[in-house]
C-alpha cells in the first residue's frame, strides 16, 4: 500500500471524490507543508503555519497508479487559481502535491508540465516534499458522509 498527499482547496469535497475511486483503500484529511508538526484548524486558517489542507490517500498501486491519482488531482480542482479554490481563499487552500519519494516527485512534475502546456503556463500547483503532515480534527474526517451530502 502506498500513500499520496494532495492539496486542492478545501479538503472535504476532494476526500469524497477520491474515496469513491477503485484502488483507493482509505482517505484522511489533514494539514501538510507547514512549519510545525502539530497544528489546529484555527491555526492553519490564520495563515501563520504555512500548512495546506490536504487529502491523504492510501492506495493499492496494483489497482491504481500514482500517475492516475495525479491526473484525478488535476481533474478535481482548478490548478490555475492561486491560493484558493472558488470562494475558499488563502494559502491553506493552495494547489500542491506533496511527494514522499523521488518516483512520486518525477511523476508529479511530468504531469504538472503537461497540464501547464495545456493551460498555457497558468498552472500554479507546486510540487514539494511532504513535511509535517498531521491529521485534521475528527469533525473534518468524512465530512460529506457525516452530513449525508
Amino acid at each position: 500500500m502506498q500513500k499520496a498527499f494532495l492539496a486542492l482547496g478545501c479538503f472535504w469535497e476532494p476526500e469524497e471524490k477520491f474515496r469513491k475511486i477503485k484502488g483507493i483503500i482509505s482517505t484522511e484529511v489533514g494539514y501538510c507543508g507547514g512549519n510545525n508538526p502539530n497544528v489546529t484548524y484555527e491555526e492553519v486558517c490564520s495563515g501563520s503555519t504555512n500548512h495546506a489542507e490536504v487529502v491523504m490517500l492510501e492506495y493499492e498501486e496494483n489497482t491504481i497508479s500514482y500517475e492516475n491519482i495525479i491526473r484525478f488531482f488535476f481533474d478535481f480542482h482548478d490548478a490555475t487559481q492561486l491560493n484558493g479554490q472558488g470562494l475558499n481563499i488563502g494559502t491553506n487552500y493552495r494547489s500542491e502535491i506533496f511527494y514522499i519519494s523521488e518516483d512520486q516527485k518525477k511523476t508529479a512534475e511530468k504531469i504538472l508540465n503537461k497540464q501547464n502546456e495545456k493551460f498555457n503556463g497558468k498552472v500554479v500547483t507546486k510540487v514539494s516534499e511532504e513535511k509535517n503532515y498531521c491529521k485534521a480534527e475528527e469533525y473534518h474526517q468524512k465530512y460529506f458522509q457525516k452530513k449525508n451530502l
